[in-house]
């Protein structure tokens, strides 16, 4: 009679230390996640949410990086059948890489800071926000990039390199302005990671071009 009711007291001894290790590791679990996901949206210049204050000068930076950065991609795409240098074309991949997620940060930014109603406002852009690409630093003019489009070989990879070195000095040269003149740490965050990413790269060009 006592083995049989012994035996009961055990088995739900056991089930009841199984259940409190089971909720241990789900309390574990779902705050190792939340913990994440925090640091995740925070650690990161390039996050699609813009939290904290901004101003003219933080708008300024990315409406004109972003169409700064999409031409860096258009010189990219001009290297199918015009190059078969291997360094430059594992180059311009890490550019194309790097730049088009922060176009798409910076797209983020603007829907996220421009007035709700579709309006303007005069902080933001009574004084004229969008020059145009011509009148950004470093952007390649229209006979460079015609030159560049009927090059290849040597001739278009001395081109291309002159070009995207002076292109990455004007980037640098606009988040430059954007550390000294912005208040959103998010887009300062950005702006000292394409000034860090940026000035390696004209190292690289420079080297590449004087191996040229």
């Amino acid at each position: 009679m006592f083995a049989m009711t012994s035996q009961p007291k055990k088995l739900t001894a056991r089930l009841g230390i199984a259940l409190a290790a089971v909720a241990l590791a789900v309390s574990m679990s779902s705050c190792g996640t939340t913990t994440e996901g925090d640091h995740g949206g925070q650690g990161h210049g390039t996050s699609a949410e813009a939290d904290g204050p901004h101003n003219a000068a933080d708008l300024t930076f990315a409406e004109q990086m972003i169409p700064h950065h999409q031409q860096a991609i258009e010189l990219v795409d001009l290297l199918p059948g015009r190059t078969a240098n291997a360094e430059v074309v594992e180059l311009a991949g890490k550019i194309r890489d790097a730049q088009r997620p922060e176009i798409t940060t910076m797209t983020g930014w603007i829907e996220q800071w421009q007035p709700k109603d579709g309006g303007t406002t005069s902080e933001h852009h009574g004084s004229g926000h969008q020059p145009g690409m011509a009148g950004m630093a470093g952007m390649v003019d229209d006979a460079t990039m015609t030159k560049l489009k009927a090059a290849s070989g040597p001739e278009f990879d001395k081109l291309w390199l002159t070009a995207m070195i002076a292109h990455h000095e004007g980037a640098i040269e606009m988040a430059r302005t954007e550390l000294s003149g912005g208040q959103n740490e998010q887009a300062k965050e950005l702006a000292q990671q394409i000034i860090d990413g940026q000035q390696a790269e004209i190292t690289q060009m420079k080297t590449m071009l004087g191996n040229a």
